[in-house]
């Protein structure tokens, strides 16, 4: 195929289309979904139950500059001694989306948005997860909020759940208001014509970055690696883009971080199941370890996530250019999260990178189904309800969605993958510094230092581990199966 001849949009659309297919997603809404959604023309009424009225608090959405989903907002409120009482609240999409209904069905059956290069596949339909259930700019929302008293070291020291009315006072955007928050950039005008905002994100900023504290005390892990999204000129793929951590983002992780753990701890209090997003004891540990000693570090032999951490953090000290590629390393070696349902009084195994114990995932219900899943739990909890899913209802969900997931990424991979593809089609011969990033059976992965592309390394793999380093020529690309092909070769020129 020559790719000059039809648009990179098109052609990724293409692709992301048939990969959905390929991995037992739905890639398009069904006739049912689509007579369902013309009956919906209005956001959720209260339908009983007590409801708060928050309207008037200054929330603000943070998200990215293209999210059209607004899953959640936050305030803060001064209270005395230092504490702060932060508030999460989260759209309430279960009033609209009825279990056992197609949209419903539709949601259950690929648990989450899928957002590739090309084309987002949303999980409900944009109707509602941008409008009807999303908590938009000026718009009156039904959302249940968290709220978490945080005292001046980051403790959590009070917690409460309810349903409210509110309304997004500010639609913010991540890297203006990192920018604003560092002293990098002048107040955004969405912060600045709104009264007492400036202050009140000041505040919200101070509480996350002592939770984070905290956090990174008990050992959870400093990982930072590289993400990179195909930008477009008009159709045609021009450069890949890095995208990076920053404080606002960190603000938001922060507080979804403690908002999740309120929240399992909630239904825990009340009698009933949840389900529980962990990652268990890292898969490789042992090479995690050898890695360290590479960098004269030593690590326990068994898992530790403090001694990790402390490596980490030694090591972005040390060199902060190569972190992001030592991170990598350092992931790929722990392993994939998966959810698991647990009973009240259950034991279940805490989320080893976040160092946090419970951890139910409850703040992206227009996006993520088990979220979906655990706010129509916690409905149930508030309002004195029976349970609406038994134990074995949810292991089964909690499994469908790790497989899920784990198809959706690897869809958002594939057509990462394409999208580099056509942009390195034309580098061929070309040689670059590189690390590897999975080494198995079923092959050696490398990723480029210099453009954040991954491909497989055909050639010259043998001996090869997770975060070596090495010297690769680009031999062939097929953008259709998005295979990026590299052999090692010498650093010398004619290697």
């Amino acid at each position: 195929m020559n790719t000059n001849e039809k648009q990179h949009r098109a052609i990724l659309q293409s692709i992301a289309h048939r990969a959905m297919l390929e991995r037992d997603l739905l890639p398009d809404f069904s006739a049912e979904a689509l007579a369902q959604l013309e009956t919906i023309q209005a956001p959720a009424g209260r339908n009983g139950g007590l409801v708060r009225d928050r309207r008037d608090l200054p929330w603000a959405s943070i998200d990215n500059d293209d999210s059209l989903d607004l899953d959640q907002v936050t305030v803060a409120e001064a209270m005395p001694g230092g504490k702060v009482k932060i508030m999460v609240a989260v759209a309430d999409v279960d009033s609209l989306i009825k279990e056992g209904s197609a949209i419903d069905d539709h949601a259950h059956h690929n648990t989450t948005s899928v957002y590739t290069a090309a084309r987002i596949f949303p999980m409900l339909p944009e109707k509602l997860s941008t409008d009807l259930t999303s908590l938009n700019l000026n718009e009156e929302r039904l959302a249940l909020v968290v709220e978490m008293v945080i005292d001046a070291g980051g403790t959590l020291i009070d917690s409460d759940i309810y349903r409210a009315y509110v309304r997004n006072h500010a639609k913010l955007a991540y890297n203006s208001i990192a920018a604003w928050l560092d002293g990098n950039g002048s107040v955004p005008e969405a912060v600045s014509s709104i009264p007492g905002l400036d202050e009140n994100l000041h505040m919200q900023d101070k509480a996350a970055q002592s939770m984070k504290k905290l956090r990174h005390v008990h050992g959870a892990l400093s990982l930072e690696t590289i993400e990179a999204k195909p930008v477009f000129g008009g159709d045609q793929i021009r450069a890949l883009e890095i995208e990076e951590k920053n404080r606002a983002k960190e603000l938001i992780e922060d507080f979804m971080i403690a908002a999740n753990g309120v929240t399992a701890r909630f239904l825990s209090t009340k009698k009933f199941p949840s389900i529980r997003r962990v990652v268990r004891t890292p898969k490789r540990w042992e090479r995690i370890v050898e890695i360290a000693g590479d960098h004269k570090f030593q690590l326990p032999e068994l898992p530790d996530s403090k001694a990790l951490e402390e490596f980490l953090v030694k090591q972005k000290a040390a060199d902060p250019i190569r972190f992001p590629d030592l991170s990598l390393a350092v992931i790929k070696l722990l392993g994939a999260g998966e959810y698991i349902a647990e009973l009240p009084d259950g034991n279940v195994p805490g989320h080893f990178g976040l160092a946090v114990k419970d951890y139910a995932h409850s703040t992206a219900p227009n996006r993520r189904y088990p979220d979906l899943l655990t706010q129509r739990l916690l409905k149930a909890a508030l309002e004195d309800k029976p349970v609406p899913y038994r134990k074995d209802e949810l292991d089964v969900l909690a499994t469908h969605c790790t497989e899920a997931e784990d198809a959706a990424n690897k869809v958002e991979r594939r057509v990462e993958k394409s999208a580099a593809a056509l942009l390195l089609e034309s580098r061929i011969g070309e040689q670059f510094d590189a690390i590897v990033t999975g080494a198995s059976e079923k092959g050696t992965w490398v990723r480029l230092l210099s453009i954040p592309v991954e491909g497989k390394l055909v050639q010259g793999f043998e001996g090869l581990d997770v975060g070596h380093r090495l010297r690769v020529q680009l031999t062939e690309t097929n953008v259709e199966r998005g295979f990026i092909d590299f052999k090692k070769v010498s650093s010398s020129r004619h290697g």
